[in-house]
């Protein structure tokens, strides 16, 4: 019997949705897969991704609260995982766009795999891996 179990999505809160999405989406190319809203229970879900749940991708569920602009992130999580051409023009062009780069490209301690870290709006680490 073939495994139907699959990761689907990440979820994170963030303070403004606008501004999440264009980092998300503009910066990292990511697109939007689907959006609902709920005004009864304030408060609003879009996921996001390089492609779908359906096709084996895993999504980002962006939760946006109304009225709660700041989340104390805490300490247990640690970063999202991004694969990119090229991690030297990726983290200017995204410095150039006003995203903050908490770890400078190079290889990653005791190894030869490119890294980079930047922040989204919120605060949330993601880790830019150079990939082929």
């Amino acid at each position: 019997m073939p495994n139907k179990q699959a990761f689907l999505h990440t979820m994170i809160r963030v303070g403004n949705l606008e501004r999440s999405l264009a980092f998300y989406t503009d910066l990292l190319g990511m697109k939007e897969i689907r959006r609902t809203d709920v005004p009864e229970g304030k408060y609003t879900l879009v996921y996001i991704g390089y492609d779908t749940e359906a096709n084996g991708a895993t999504e980002i569920e962006l939760t946006y609260n109304y009225g709660v602009e700041k989340y104390d992130l805490g300490t247990a999580f640690g970063h999202f995982a991004v694969s990119v051409a090229d991690i030297y023009a990726t983290a200017e062009r995204l410095r150039a766009a006003g995203a903050r780069i908490t770890r400078e490209p190079g290889p990653v301690k005791f190894g030869t795999t490119l890294i980079a870290f930047v922040e989204d709006p919120d605060g949330y680490k993601i880790e830019l891996i150079q990939r082929g």
